[in-house]
């Protein structure tokens, strides 16, 4: 797979999908530090990465200025939305990868080359996903998906060298 572009959903594929409120309007999400480091790394090799997501939160924003990602929020549609961030990206769905752990990841997950899901992912999601990591969504599997995305394309030595690890 000639990878180029990474879409990521956020509830339950980032996050755990736990959303607590505070007073007012203020919502806070956890985010995994090794989930974050590993779209640094797929990053770095020149892959653009989209955050998509279906809810809208300044919470969500920041993660998305903290990695340097970008970020499309409060999606009704992401098939629709993704179809736009193909031409944007002039890239083709073959070239596309999404990582997605629910129904409405559904339809916009069948039209990318690669699919990759959260262990807790819904049945329907793990139906169609080419991998299902043995790690929950916040807790590390967009990390594992990224590392296995990186190997099967063979760009893990590459990584590994830029960050001093001897293969």
């Amino acid at each position: 797979m000639n990878l180029h572009l990474l879409i990521v959903d956020v509830d339950g594929t980032l996050t755990d999908a736990t959303v607590f409120y505070g007073d007012g309007n203020i919502e806070i999400k956890a985010f995994n530090t090794r989930d974050g480091l590993g779209l640094l790394f797929i990053r770095s090799i020149g892959v653009s990465v989209v955050l998509l997501t279906g809810r809208e939160s300044e919470a969500v924003a920041r993660r998305a200025i903290d990695l340097g990602v970008t970020v499309v929020q409060n999606i009704a549609d992401k098939a629709v939305a993704l179809r736009r961030l193909l031409a944007e990206h002039d890239v083709t769905r073959e070239q596309t990868a999404y990582i997605g752990d629910d129904l409405n990841d559904y339809a916009a997950m069948s039209l990318c080359g690669y699919k990759a899901c959260p262990a807790d992912a819904s049945t329907a999601i793990k139906a169609i996903a080419d991998y299902v990591s043995p790690l929950l969504g916040g807790h590390g599997a967009v990390r594992d998906i990224v590392e296995k995305l990186l190997i099967d394309n063979g760009r893990w030595d590459e990584l590994l060298a830029a960050y001093g690890v001897s293969c």
